[in-house]
């Protein structure tokens, strides 16, 4: 049976032609009806260019709205939505689905989820379409690179998720964003795919995939893309990153990607909050700090004002009550690039230096090889290099302004006969 129903308007000059196997008319007050459709169901409405099929159908006339129940398959132009049922308001053209929801919009993103509403663009009122979904939905969003080919998709799981237009997505509670290169975290997220930035508040965090793994924390996270590819990472708040060679600790910490692997990674933070870099020999402390890490392994790392270094002493040789450090107004750290590439997963300092204002003090093994005791090795200067090997200092050099003190433990004989000599002196007589 095909009919023009009156009730389907949406305007006088949009009609909407129901193809039903069976109909029941229930005239109203108002002049409206009711109408019941049974049977395999088709809803067409050419003006809207829009498609409704279900296994059966309501439609109510003052409320100029429609019921569809099983089977539920919405298409038009802009998206192609099935579900269990549908409610398809028209005064503000909006569709309401629920029961195994599975969208599909235009760009090829789709939405899965227990329940969905759809708002349809109206010129002048609505200018684009919005998508919203509770329940834990998921998100599976399709772009293209520049040259027009599909990149890996990103997928959005979160207990709602409301989408506006193709290109902006919002997401709340315990949100899941996943990518080809890290999975982020966070109570509350934005995305913009036109833009290519995503930031995530509320305990946000990102953990990088690949083979040299990273992860990073914050207040807020953002992150930006170029060509659909991953290129800055920006935690703000109570930053940290962490990988295989270094933990960083800052108010805000930039991290710069290439090829998805950290290139740079730039720490700082208004005071009294310091950057502060960890690894495994070695903590620097100051205002900022800038690492270089081609390919995810440390080359250097700059310490800017107020720098400090600390390291462990060589507790094989003997025996030190204080670690080792040097201060100044800025500190270059070189590690071992060779041996991070080739024999080792972790990063060795092979030297540091400090320049303005410079100070170190370090222990060193003693001249007698059987000493447990260690040298001491103060200086100050304009520029201070401390060499390492094998992860022990091995040369301390000092540029221009050169002061200090170098002291050697007492040797053991000399101490032991120095206290033998005082056992044996007589006790003097009281007073």
């Amino acid at each position: 049976m095909l009919v023009a129903a009156s009730s389907l308007r949406s305007q006088q000059t949009q009609r909407c032609e129901i193809n039903a196997a069976r109909q029941l008319n229930q005239k109203l007050p108002s002049g409206q009806y009711n109408t019941f459709f049974g049977g395999p169901v088709l809803v067409n409405c050419p003006a809207k260019e829009l498609t409704l099929r279900a296994d059966s159908l309501e439609a109510y006339g003052d409320e100029s709205r429609i019921f569809a129940l099983g089977h539920v398959r919405y298409n038009e132009p802009r998206l192609t939505l099935t579900s269990n049922y549908l409610t398809y308001y028209q005064r503000d053209e909006r569709a309401v689905a629920s029961g195994d929801v599975d969208a599909k919009l235009a760009n090829g993103s789709t939405l899965k989820g227990p329940t969905a509403e759809y708002l349809r663009a109206i010129p002048g009122t609505r200018p684009v379409p919005r998508m919203l979904a509770n329940g834990r939905p998921t998100i599976t969003i399709v772009q293209k690179d520049s040259a027009g080919k599909v990149t890996p998709p990103t997928t959005v799981l979160a207990n709602n998720i409301t989408m506006e237009g193709d290109s902006l997505v919002y997401a709340g509670g315990a949100v899941i964003v996943t990518r080809e290169e890290v999975i982020a975290r966070g109570d509350s997220i934005t995305l913009d795919s036109e833009k290519e930035i995503t930031v995530l508040m509320r305990g946000p965090s990102i953990e990088g995939r690949r083979d040299r793994p990273f992860t990073l924390s914050g207040e807020r996270i953002e992150l930006t893309s170029k060509s659909r590819k991953l290129d800055r990472v920006m935690a703000r708040g109570k930053g940290k990153a962490v990988s295989e060679d270094l933990t960083l600790l800052s108010d805000t910490i930039d991290l710069r990607i290439a090829d998805n692997l950290l290139q740079r990674a730039i720490a700082w933070g208004p005071k009294p909050v310091r950057a502060r870099a960890t690894s495994p020999t070695q903590q620097i402390i100051s205002d900022s700090i800038d690492v270089s890490m081609p390919q995810q392994r440390i080359r250097e790392m700059h310490a800017v004002r107020l720098a400090q270094a600390e390291g462990r002493p060589d507790s094989i040789r003997f025996k030190a009550d204080t670690v080792d450090w040097m201060r100044g107004d800025t500190i270059v750290a070189r590690f071992d690039t060779a041996a991070t590439r080739d024999t080792a997963r972790t990063a060795r300092v092979k030297e540091l230096v400090a320049v303005g204002h410079a100070k170190s003090f370090y222990h060193l093994p003693a001249a007698d090889t059987t000493q447990r005791r260690p040298a001491i090795n103060y200086v100050t200067g304009r520029e201070i290099v401390v060499a390492f090997q094998d992860q022990k200092v091995a040369r301390v050099t000092v540029i221009d302004q050169a002061a200090g003190v170098y002291l050697e433990p007492r040797p053991a004989s000399a101490a032991a006969s120095r206290d033998t000599t005082r056992a044996a002196r007589p006790a003097r007589p009281p007073r």
